[in-house]
C-alpha cells in the first residue's frame, strides 16, 4: 500500500532531521511491489518510529498507517489508535479521520516510539491470498472467491484493505468484498449518474452522514460504506436483502414497501450480492440503533 509523500507544508516545516526521515520512509514506501517489499516498508517503519520519537506528527500517522494494515510491521490496531491520537492532538487532519475510521481507544504505543528500538517485522506474505481469511483462499467454490481471482493484479491490494477494515465494524470481509463488486468492480474512481463516489458508491448525502470529505480515497469510502451498512445490518436485524435493498435505494423505500421495493434496479442488485456472497443473513449489533418500525410490528 503507498501513500502520497509528505506535502511541502510538512517538508518545509520539520527540523531538517525528520524531514530526511520522512523522505526516506516515503521513498521506501512509494517503490514498486517486489519480493522485499515488506522489507522496504519495515526500513520504512523505522524511520517513522525516529520521526515520531522526534515529536513529528507526520511520523506518528505513518507509523500508525503501518500499523494498521500490517504493512512491514505486524497488524496492532491498538497501536495504530495510540499513535493517530498522538498525531491528531497536533493537528494532523488525516490522524484524526483515521480515529474516526479505526474506532478503537488505546494508550499502547510501539516500544520504537518512545525509545531507540527496531520495530518487529511482519513476516513476508504469500502472494495475494495472504490477507484473506481462510474461506476465501482458492478451492472452496464461492461465487465472491471466483470473482477475485479474476480481478486484475493492479486492484487487488484493495483486498486486503477491505478484509483489515471489515474486522474493525464486525463485517464479514466476504460480504463488504461482494458489495464493492457489485458498486464499483474496485474502482477506486467509479462514478455514477445519480452522483454515487468510489468503491462502496456512496452518494453526497451518504458521505456527509458518515463525515467521509473524499469519497475517492479507499480508505474513506470504505470506512463510510461499512458504518452506513452496520447501521443497516443492524436496522434490518441482519437481513441483507432489506440492507442490501436500503444500500442501493434508501431504508425509506425499504420501509415504505415493507421489503425489497418493486424496482428492476434495485432486485439485481440485491440478487447480485447474495449470488456473491452466498448468504442472506448477518451477524448484527442490536444496540447500534432500533429495529426498523415495521419489523417489530410483523413481528420479524
Amino acid at each position: 500500500m503507498s501513500y502520497a509523500p509528505p506535502s511541502a507544508a510538512v517538508m518545509e516545516d520539520a527540523p531538517p532531521a525528520v524531514r530526511r526521515a520522512l523522505q526516506q520512509a516515503s521513498a521506501l514506501e512509494s517503490e514498486p511491489e517486489s519480493a522485499d517489499t515488506t522489507d522496504k516498508l519495515w526500513q520504512a517503519a523505522v524511520l517513522y518510529c525516529q520521526a515520531s520519537r522526534w515529536g513529528s506528527a507526520e511520523g506518528q500517522y505513518r507509523l500508525g498507517m503501518l500499523y494498521a494494515f500490517g504493512q512491514g510491521v505486524p497488524v496492532n490496531p491498538a497501536y495504530a489508535a495510540s499513535l493517530f491520537s498522538l498525531a491528531a492532538a497536533l493537528g494532523h487532519a488525516q490522524a484524526h479521520q483515521m480515529l474516526d475510521t479505526i474506532q478503537i481507544t488505546s494508550s499502547a504505543l510501539p516500544a520504537c516510539a518512545n525509545q531507540d528500538q527496531l520495530p518487529e517485522k511482519a513476516p513476508a506474505p504469500p502472494p495475494f491470498w495472504h490477507d484473506l481469511p481462510a474461506d476465501l483462499h482458492p478451492g472452496n467454490g464461492l461465487s465472491i472467491e471466483k470473482y477475485l481471482l479474476a480481478l486484475p493484479n493492479h486492484k487487488r491490494w484493495l483486498i486486503p484493505l477491505a478484509t483489515t477494515m471489515s474486522a474493525w465494524y464486525a463485517l464479514d470481509p466476504k460480504l463488504v468484498l461482494s458489495m464493492i463488486a457489485v458498486e464499483s468492480n474496485f474502482n477506486t474512481s467509479a462514478q455514477s449518474p445519480k452522483a454515487a463516489m468510489g468503491l462502496m458508491q456512496l452518494i453526497p448525502d451518504t458521505a456527509e452522514r458518515f463525515n467521509v470529505r473524499n469519497a475517492y480515497d479507499a480508505t474513506q469510502n470504505m470506512r463510510g460504506g461499512m458504518r452506513y451498512l452496520r447501521w443497516l445490518l443492524s436496522y434490518y436485524r441482519g437481513n441483507i436483502s432489506y440492507a442490501a435493498a436500503a444500500y442501493n435505494a434508501g431504508e425509506g423505500r425499504v420501509d415504505r414497501y415493507k421489503g425489497v421495493p418493486p424496482f428492476p434496479e434495485t432486485r439485481a442488485y440485491v440478487r447480485r450480492v447474495l449470488g456473491l456472497y452466498g448468504s442472506a443473513r448477518h451477524a448484527f449489533d442490536e444496540n447500534l440503533t432500533g429495529a426498523s418500525p415495521w419489523l417489530v410490528a410483523g413481528g420479524r
